[in-house]
C-alpha cells in the first residue's frame, strides 16, 4: 500500500489550500484517516481524523478553518484549509489505518507535503 500526498504549496495568510492523499495497492478497507503536521524543530502533531463512519476530530489549533473529508470509492482523502495561518507552516502527512485479513489493522504514512504560509 501506498500514501501519495498532494497539494501543498505557498500560500499567503488568510489563504486556502486543499491537501489530497490517496491510496493504492491491496486495500481492503481503511479505518481512521488522518492529517499530522510537523513544523521544523517540533514534534509531528495530529491535525485532524475521520473514521470510516464519517465522524471527525480536529486539534483545538484548526477547529473551524480545517475541514477533513474522505471518498471510500476512491480510497483518497482530502483537508480543506481554509484562513492559512503563519503557525500552519509544516510538513503535513497523511495516515491511514488499513484492515488486514489477519492481525490487527496497519497504520500506513504519506510522504508529506510542503504547506508555508506567508505574511
Amino acid at each position: 500500500v501506498q500514501l501519495q500526498a498532494s497539494g501543498g504549496g505557498l500560500v499567503q495568510a488568510g489563504g486556502s489550500l486543499r491537501l489530497s492523499c490517496a491510496a493504492s495497492g491491496s486495500i481492503m478497507s481503511i479505518n481512521v484517516m488522518g492529517w499530522y503536521r510537523q513544523a521544523p524543530g517540533k514534534r509531528r502533531e495530529l491535525v485532524a481524523v475521520i473514521s470510516s463512519g464519517g465522524s471527525t476530530d480536529y486539534s483545538d489549533s484548526v477547529k473551524g478553518r480545517f475541514t477533513i473529508s474522505r471518498d471510500s470509492a476512491k480510497n483518497t482523502q482530502y483537508l480543506q484549509m481554509n484562513s492559512l495561518k503563519l503557525e500552519d507552516t509544516g510538513v503535513y502527512y497523511c495516515s491511514e489505518d488499513h484492515v488486514q485479513r489477519w492481525g490487527p489493522p496497519v497504520r500506513y504514512w504519506g510522504q508529506g507535503t510542503q504547506v508555508t504560509v506567508s505574511s
